[in-house]
């Protein structure tokens, strides 16, 4: 009862910060009855999807300082689970969700638990060996499909089908996928105010105090790290019912993993809504800027290049990312 108050209690905010999230939570929820392009219902799917990674990348990545560049299996896993199940037993998707989240977890433990042996960059180099690895397994297996991946056969089933999570329009998936993600904001809320929420803070900045003030240090960054391998199984489940056609590069890759890191590293690694500043930004300029460079001859591959310099330039600015650049204007207005 006391985690479900704090996931309500946006107290701590400023005022202005409660109105727009308010603000931005009713545009979310009346976004689809505005006269949208089915190219723009496309891009803020993949804005809540990678606003929901950025969310599980945050809680080992931005409280706990654990820089993760290896989240990317972990959709494969919850991806696959449900891809499989659907395809050779017809399991619904809300079975074969939590059931690939708890394969997901089960592998972080299996990998977290000597990882979280080492520290900084030797931890996100250890990490993008295990995905690959795995990655390079999956391509392998025949069972799922090995490199052609699979695909699931959509015209089997009447839509829509909120059993198996199967639709034509995107407008049920859209709001199957915000539900979660205003769920995933509850949670978040909950556990940045949690004793683990605090225990992962006191680890980021010194981690022999920590051990010292008798917190088992190891097994917070375990724990943390099998939350954060739950929210991206979760998205990986629904990748599935929404692309419907799913592949180890796809779903695995290493650009998949940085890109996940990255929603919450420019929006700002450790504060709330960071991975959804970082979402909101990302998402819509790779969208455009592919569709809007890969339409012209010879720039191809320029929407990279300035996704690039925006990355660097806020980086530059501020470490922090653009909550960061927020808090620190905030408080020069209220220093003056």
């Amino acid at each position: 009862m006391e985690a479900l108050r704090a996931a309500f209690d946006f107290s701590d905010f400023r005022p202005t910060e409660r109105w727009v999230s308010r603000a931005v939570a009713a545009f979310l929820l009346v976004f689809p009855l505005l006269p949208v392009s089915s190219f723009a219902m496309a891009t803020m799917i993949q804005f809540l999807m990678f606003s929901l990674y950025g969310m599980g990348w945050n809680t080992i990545g931005g409280y706990g300082g654990q820089v993760d560049l290896g989240k990317a299996q972990y959709v494969g896993i919850g991806a696959y689970t449900t891809a499989v199940a659907l395809i050779r037993w017809d399991v619904p998707f809300w079975v074969s969700m939590p059931v690939g989240m708890g394969f997901a977890v089960l592998w972080s433990f299996a990998i977290g638990y000597p990882l979280f042996r080492l520290r900084g960059h030797y931890f996100a180099i250890a990490t993008i060996a295990a995905s690959l690895v795995l990655k390079d397994l999956f391509e392998v297996w025949d069972f799922v499909g090995a490199a052609r991946g699979l695909e699931i056969p959509a015209h089997r089933f009447a839509t829509p089908d909120f059993v198996r999570l199967i639709f034509k329009e995107d407008v049920y998936y859209y709001y199957v996928l915000l539900a979660f993600f205003f769920g995933g904001v509850l949670y978040m809320n909950a556990f940045r105010k949690s004793r683990l929420g605090y225990q992962l803070r006191l680890i980021k900045d010194n981690e022999d105090m920590a051990r010292s003030l008798g917190i088992n240090v190891h097994w917070a960054k375990v724990k943390t790290y099998a939350i954060a391998t739950a929210f991206v199984s979760m998205v990986g489940s629904f990748h599935a019912c929404y692309i419907k056609s799913i592949e180890p590069e796809d779903t695995m890759s290493l650009d998949l993993s940085i890109l996940i890191a990255l929603m919450a590293m420019l929006g700002g690694a450790g504060s709330l809504w960071g991975p959804i500043i970082g979402a909101g930004i990302l998402i819509p300029l790779k969208s455009y800027f592919k569709e809007w460079f890969g339409a012209r001859a010879g720039l191809v591959g320029m929407d990279l290049i300035l996704y690039a310099l925006i990355i660097m330039v806020v980086s530059a600015a501020e470490p922090r990312g653009i909550w960061g650049l927020v808090e620190r204007y905030r408080a020069r207005r209220e220093s003056a």
